[in-house]
């Protein structure tokens, strides 16, 4: 299931129920904490995926290096 099957109105009914759960004034604090997490997360994914390019590069690098050798 992903985030786009949920749709305008289930985005619609969650606003409403984290509306009444937090109340008006505490509502932009909420955003900008989900805002926050969101974006830590999307770079730490980032690190993770660059690290692995980098340790599959330089595999690849030490195979070359291992074949030109023999």
């Amino acid at each position: 299931m992903n985030l786009a099957a949920i749709g305008v109105p289930g985005l619609i009914i969650i606003l409403v129920i984290v509306l009444i759960l937090f109340g008006p004034r505490k509502l932009p604090e909420v955003g900008s904490a989900v805002g926050k997490t969101l974006a830590e997360f999307k770079k730490s994914a980032k690190d993770i995926m660059d690290d692995d390019e980098k340790a599959e590069v330089k595999k690849t690098e030490a195979s070359k290096t291992s074949d030109t050798e023999k």
